[in-house]
């Protein structure tokens, strides 16, 4: 659902002014038909695409609005800068402007919105802050064309090395560094982009449930779940459906199926979390036996031996149905920067502390050293990566507040 239009936001007694309310609806308002599907209501935001541009070009403006300098670093991510950050590292807010096919709208752009939100709120008070403030759009988050999440963030970080992610290709065939919207030559580690940060808070929906039961409108998060991604690639034999008996064929869209099952049944077992998302067949025809299966898994858990167990489990199945498991990306548990965390609870005061089963930016950036902490949005749905995720207008409000508190006490 989208938020209530300007003039239409309820009194909610949070510690805002007039202002971040006003600021925010525009913001929203303008960003919300971007890349919206009209048949299913969710977005089809997609890293380097001409939705894409038109996501960056609303974030350049808003850039330039503000008298912003905009720097674009060598894995194409946006920078806005309030200050000077090579004369002093300065705190940066923001998350990404993509989305997962027919995502909802606030994964991502919740955090940018209330960055420039928070931004304004600071200004308007008349405050010079002792450092700079930036605000950052992180490009192809969630990975949905390239099949590897946080790109943008594993580039500059040199966590994904330049040749094999100019080297990944989409559906169609276009490999990113073909795509890129940056000399191809000069992607990989910036460290010129990193040294610019001296904090990072990324404010995000809440993707689960733990606010809900908390009762709180914010949260602090403390640690990412350890988490992977791995294809599963089934042999079989192509044939005719309709001449080939049953006993005669070698089909691997059976043991794909049989695949599924195990995954749900190898998560349950070992209190972990597991899905098969995405699943191809070749030739893909109806009167077709098909010759190959490929599925990916999607494995998380609160520790890395539960997320191991479900792997060894399934590379079992695999390979005795004459398959292989390939691992595509793995983050270990990822933990916030302690410090930062201490500052955001001295500031916030009582509200509650979660982990996250989801990856972000901030996780990328805190394995790379750099100070990071993340803030969540209620999510009165408990739903996410779809239409029906959701967050009220007065816990919008609250992370914005929020955010212009982190900003007071940091700079």
């Amino acid at each position: 659902m989208p938020l209530p239009r300007r003039g239409r936001w309820p009194h909610s007694g949070l510690r805002v002014s007039h202002g971040p309310v006003t600021t925010f609806a525009r913001l929203w308002d303008d960003l919300l038909p971007i890349g919206r599907d009209g048949t299913t209501g969710g977005y089809r935001r997609y890293a380097w695409t001409s939705t894409d541009a038109a996501l960056r070009e609303w974030f350049a403006g808003q850039a330039r609005a503000r008298g912003l300098e905009l720097f674009v670093d060598r894995a194409g991510n946006q920078w806005a800068w309030w200050g000077d950050p090579d004369a002093t590292a300065g705190v940066v807010l923001g998350s990404h402007l993509d989305s997962v096919p027919d995502g909802g709208a606030f994964d991502g752009p919740l955090g940018v919105v209330s960055a420039f939100a928070a931004v304004d709120a600071l200004r308007a008070t008349g405050r010079q802050p002792s450092r700079p403030i930036g605000v950052v759009n992180f490009t192809d988050e969630e990975g949905a064309r390239f099949g590897v999440a946080c790109t943008g963030s594993r580039l500059i970080t040199g966590a994904l090395a330049p040749d094999d992610g100019l080297a990944l290709r989409d559906a169609d065939g276009t490999a990113l560094g073909e795509a890129i919207g940056v000399d191809p030559h000069h992607v990989g580690r910036d460290d010129e982009a990193l040294r610019r940060i001296a904090v990072f808070v990324e404010l995000h929906i809440e993707q689960g449930r733990a606010l809900i039961n908390d009762g709180h409108p914010v949260g602090i998060g403390e640690a990412i779940w350890p988490h992977g991604r791995w294809r599963a690639e089934l042999p079989g034999e192509a044939n005719h459906a309709g001449t080939t008996a049953l006993d005669d064929r070698r089909d691997p869209v059976l043991a794909l199926a049989e695949l599924v099952q195990q995954t749900r049944a190898a998560a349950r077992r070992h209190d972990a979390l597991a899905t098969c998302g995405k699943l191809r067949v070749e030739p893909n025809a109806v009167n077709a036996i098909a010759s190959h299966a490929t599925a990916w898994i999607d494995a998380r858990g609160a520790d890395e031996a539960r997320v191991a167990a479900v792997i060894d489990e399934l590379d079992a199945g695999v390979r005795a149905q004459g398959g292989a498991l390939v691992r595509e990306s793995w983050t270990a548990t990822t933990p916030f920067t302690a410090a930062v965390i201490d500052q955001l609870k001295t500031a916030l005061g009582d509200v509650p502390s979660l982990a996250t089963g989801a990856g972000h930016d901030a996780g990328v950036l805190a394995t790379a050293g750099i100070p990071s902490a993340m803030l969540f949005v209620r999510n009165p749905t408990g739903v996410s990566h779809s239409p029906a995720e959701h967050a009220d207008p007065d816990d919008c409000l609250a992370g914005v507040a929020a955010l212009e508190t982190v900003l007071e006490s940091l700079v």
